[in-house]
């Protein structure tokens, strides 16, 4: 009689687990996809330049540094205005004054004159004209070059360029990659950009201006774009 209770009870737990089970929840596959990037690169001439130059006096004391460097730059900025700058492609960029550190009193630490500088940043949009630019600012007391930027006028299209440039590069991998595994490209599941770059390429060809002015390198601008995308496998 008691070993029939026990098979009786437990029977009943038995039905009571099964009841309270929940169906197992099989993960499912994910979709089978191949992931690629591509690059594009839009390489075109300069049109034009954004240039940093500038003047640097010293003097004894700090207001004759500073007379001197006014003096200097407002020559500088009226042979600009000369060489064809609009007043609207100039701007100030940096105005110092300090110590003069490079002549020392007796090796000692204290510093000997004061130095005055400033620079300014050109936006020369005929690029023909940079060499004698640059000579003209030169020979007007200009003793500061900080550097040369060539640039695009629209950036934004060549940058639109290299991005279909860079997907069409990413396609043609995938359909490469489908192609060699022996499967069949489905439809892109997802798409991004990777990466986008301005920059001047390596000047690689020399030629003074026609005017003897400062020589100017010949060279490129390109812009480059990258983007990842994913697409499924049939």
């Amino acid at each position: 009689m008691k070993q029939a209770t026990l098979s009786a009870l437990a029977l009943a737990i038995g039905l009571a687990t099964a009841a309270d089970a929940q169906p197992v929840e099989v993960p499912a596959t994910p979709p089978r996809s191949v992931t690629v990037t591509g690059e594009g690169h839009v390489r075109a001439a300069p049109e034009m330049a954004r240039v940093r130059l500038g003047v640097s006096e010293t003097a004894e004391t700090a207001r004759a540094a500073l007379d001197a460097m006014n003096a200097a730059m407002g020559r500088v900025l009226d042979r600009l205005s000369e060489a064809g700058i609009a007043p609207e492609n100039v701007q100030t960029g940096q105005l110092s004054l300090d110590r003069d550190y490079a002549r020392m009193r007796d090796g000692q630490s204290e510093p000997e004159g004061f130095v005055a500088t400033t620079l300014v940043e050109l936006r020369v949009t005929d690029l023909d004209s940079l060499g004698t630019v640059l000579d003209a600012a030169v020979g007007e007391g200009a003793n500061r070059l900080e550097g040369i930027e060539f640039m695009l006028a629209d950036r934004a299209a060549a940058h639109d360029d290299a991005r279909r440039a860079a997907v069409v590069d990413a396609q043609a991998r995938a359909r490469l990659y489908a192609e060699a595994a022996g499967v069949e490209l489905g439809e892109v599941l997802s798409l991004s950009e990777t990466r986008a770059d301005f920059g001047p390429r390596p000047m690689m060809e020399m030629r003074m201006a026609a005017d003897g002015g400062v020589p100017i390198a010949q060279g490129e601008v390109e812009v480059s774009a990258g983007v990842s995308m994913v697409y499924a496998i049939d």
